[in-house]
């Protein structure tokens, strides 16, 4: 029967119907067959609602619209080719640099695309770089930033992993997640500075800015409002001084200041018009976490997850060989479904069975996260392939081609990820 309603599920997505209504739909249905009181998805909203870390939600994801209306991706980007500029392929390690951080914030590749693509992949052509070079980095650098707090996939990870309260599965904080993101974030940005600056080694034409102290001073005095913007996220939840949500509201009401009546690039007038579009968004995500949750529920009623595990370990006894196949699976899950709703119907099912492989849930969720970064530029559900073609009006095809070898650096840094688990644990490990 589950296997009936799972396959109903996928039919209906695939046909158009909105995500929402259809898990929403195979909910109903399912809970009707069952005999069980509908009354049980109100009640799962109301739980849902109920979270107190569910406050950060919207508060960063406004907080995030309302630095994608302003110049912030201009400063950051005058900012870090200030210090890095006079380094050969150093344009580069700034692109990869300022997506990271501006996804962090923002919760999105495409607004990363949209909003640096314009600014960093013609600089990139008049330095020197080719011109498959610069679309392949701008392509894959719009999601780089989604294991960056104060990243919306690993706030709605957290929520979900706390929702199931399982026996077997540790509590998972928000924060441990902010913390467990960093090493990985960095070794992926490591990785594919070193690619650049090795595959353009050779690239005599080049230009490199001369290192300015006084440029330096500048950038940072342009940026100096925001600079302090990780602190609040990161400083102020691990000084104890914030809980996340506090951290969530402190932001957004420092992003408002200092965007609206510092910098005045955006009127007090529009802030409503931004809350609206963010909220829009977060309305999205929760109408599509609720549901799901619901259909969880069910699931977990009717032990899926273990059904699920027997089968498995039927075939795969070896903790690394699970690893293995759990990436080729996300990789390819990754490639149809968008990272929000591969979390909400895929990770009640996957982490019963990880950690009974002795996997932390908090590397697992990292090891998520970082497969669906990397298929947001694999076909044929790819939103960075979308969005860059769209922008710079290029075929998809020569877009994922020039895409190509930053992928195969993404994907080796997966593995060092979903290998050596100390990567992701060793900051949370008091």
């Amino acid at each position: 029967m589950i296997m009936f309603f799972i396959i109903l599920l996928v039919v209906l997505a695939l046909l158009g119907m909105p995500l929402f209504a259809v898990i929403g739909g195979v909910t109903l249905l399912a809970f009707y067959a069952e005999g069980v009181d509908l009354s049980a998805i109100a009640i799962e909203i109301y739980r849902i609602a109920d979270a107190p870390i569910l406050m950060a939600l919207p508060l960063f994801t406004f907080a995030g619209y309302m630095l994608s209306e302003s110049n912030t991706s201009r400063r950051l980007v005058r900012l870090t080719q200030a210090f890095l500029g006079w380094v050969p392929g150093g344009l580069s390690i700034v692109a990869f640099v300022a997506c990271s951080f501006f996804t962090a914030f923002t919760g999105g590749s495409g607004v990363t695309i949209v909003a640096l693509g314009p600014l960093i992949y013609p600089a990139l052509r008049q330095a020197g770089y080719s011109e498959k070079f610069g679309l392949g980095l701008i392509t894959t650098s719009g999601s780089l930033g989604i294991l960056i707090a104060p990243s919306l996939p690993l706030i709605l990870y957290g929520i979900i992993a706390q929702q199931l309260k399982m026996k077997n599965i540790p509590a998972v904080g928000i924060d441990d997640l902010f913390l467990a993101g960093i090493l990985p974030a960095l070794l992926m940005v490591v990785m594919l500075s070193i690619y650049s600056l090795w595959v353009n080694r050779h690239n005599k034409s080049i230009a490199l800015s001369p290192f300015s102290g006084k440029e330096v001073l500048a950038a940072i005095r342009e940026v100096i409002w925001e600079i302090p913007l990780p602190f609040f996220v990161i400083g102020g939840i691990y000084s104890g001084f914030f809980a996340v949500s506090e951290a969530a509201a402190a932001t957004a009401m420092y992003v408002i200041v200092a965007e609206v009546f510092i910098y005045k690039e955006i009127k007090l007038s529009q802030v409503p018009d931004i809350m609206r579009e963010s909220m829009i968004m977060v309305g999205g995500i929760l109408l599509i976490l609720s549901m799901g949750m619901a259909f969880t529920n069910y699931m977990i009623d009717a032990e899926v997850p273990m059904k699920m595990l027997k089968v498995i370990q039927s075939f795969v006894t070896d903790k690394y060989m699970f690893l293995i196949l759990l990436n080729l699976f996300l990789l390819m899950l990754s490639s149809f479904l968008d990272v929000f709703t591969a979390l909400v119907i895929m990770v009640p099912l996957l982490l019963p069975v990880a950690v009974s492989y002795g996997i932390h849930p908090v590397h697992f969720g990292i090891i998520f996260l970082a497969n669906m970064e990397i298929g947001y530029c694999i076909p044929p559900i790819s939103l960075n392939l979308f969005i860059a073609s769209y922008r710079f009006n290029k075929s998809m095809s020569e877009l994922f081609y020039a895409s190509f070898p930053f992928l195969i650096v993404l994907l080796s840094a997966v593995m060092v990820i979903t290998f050596v688990p100390e990567l992701t644990l060793m900051l949370i490990r008091h």
